[in-house]
Order: C-alpha cells, then sequence, then structure tokens
C-alpha cells in the first residue's frame, strides 16, 4: 500500500484515493498508513481540496437525512452517512467529554443505546415507529474521542413489526449490539 519515502504527488494521488475509498477515515490514521506526520496529511489535505473528516460526515450525513421519514434528521444521535429505507443504515458518532463519567472517561450507555436506538429507528420505512423490543449488550467500554460506527439492518419485517439488529463497532471490535423489535404506527 503506502511506502516510507513516497513522492508528494504520489503520495497526494494515493491519499485521494484512500478518502475517496473511505471519506470517513481520520488524519492520524492517513498519517500512520503514509508514514508522515499529521500535519503534513492536514497540508495535503488543505493544498487538494478535501474539507477535514467532519465536513466530510456532514456531507454526507446531509444527503440521507431527508430520505428519513420516522423521525427528523437532528433527531439521529451520530451522524447518519448511509441509509437504504427499510433495509440498512450507518451512522458514526465521537462521543466528547460530555458524554463521560467523570471520574473514568468512560461514555455513558445512553449515548451507545441512543446511537443504535435512533439508527433502528432511522431505516424503519415508515412515519412513525417505535421501539417494542430491546435486547442490548455492551461488550466493552468505550472513551471519550473514540469513534463509533453502527450499522442497522432489517433481519425481518411481520406485518406492522421490524426486526432490526444493530452493532456499533470501534475499528473493528465489536462495543455494543442491539437486537430491536420496532412497531410502525399508523399516524
Amino acid at each position: 500500500m503506502a511506502r516510507r519515502g513516497m513522492a508528494k504527488k504520489e503520495r497526494q494521488k494515493s491519499l485521494m484515493d484512500r478518502i475517496e475509498k473511505d471519506p470517513f477515515v481520520t488524519d492520524e490514521e492517513l498519517s500512520e498508513l503514509f508514514s508522515v506526520s499529521i500535519q503534513t496529511i492536514r497540508l495535503d489535505r488543505m493544498e487538494l481540496g478535501i474539507p477535514e473528516l467532519r465536513e466530510r460526515i456532514k456531507n454526507v450525513a446531509e444527503k440521507n437525512y431527508s430520505r428519513v421519514r420516522s423521525i427528523t434528521g437532528k433527531e439521529i444521535v451520530g451522524e447518519l452517512v448511509d441509509l437504504e429505507l427499510g433495509k440498512r443504515g450507518i451512522s458514526i458518532l465521537e462521543p466528547d467529554s460530555t458524554m463521560v463519567f467523570e471520574k473514568t472517561n468512560i461514555v455513558r450507555g445512553q449515548f451507545i443505546y441512543a446511537q443504535a436506538e435512533s439508527l433502528a429507528i432511522a431505516v424503519i420505512d415508515a412515519d412513525v415507529a417505535l421501539i417494542g423490543v430491546a435486547n442490548i449488550k455492551y461488550k466493552r467500554p468505550v472513551r471519550s474521542g473514540n469513534k463509533l460506527v453502527a450499522s442497522a439492518e432489517v433481519v425481518r419485517k411481520r406485518g406492522n413489526k421490524f426486526f432490526v439488529w444493530v452493532k456499533i463497532k470501534l475499528k473493528l471490535e465489536e462495543v455494543f449490539r442491539g437486537k430491536f423489535i420496532l412497531v410502525a404506527m399508523d399516524e
């Protein structure tokens, strides 16, 4: 992949390709990948006109919010970065210091649950959907500053009930999983 001592033009082309494949890659991850400083990555991005991670996430998310039927975009916890209504969705949350227990810097469970719940509701192809049953499991602690990627999948639909599985990962490790039964309500 990337090699040490890569020429600037070559690095910038590889950087563009990498961000195009994964718009959610961090400057820190790119710095490690290309064996250069974070500042070098930031300068490369600026030269290439590539916005910072938050802006890239926001741009992708804005396209998806308008497709959600059951809740408004601002009610989704995290940034909705992918949505196939009635099938699947992905959101990203970067917990900050307001979401943690002061003593341990561990993210409070309600924020992780809220990300999973709001994503599960967002993927439902219904005007109103409520959680009927939730079977959840927290698998490991999460700290402020970690990037949580939640993926939801509608695994079954029976009448007005939707069975949605949500997995939240930190890098490649699963930190939370939830199996939800949502009930679509007629307004």
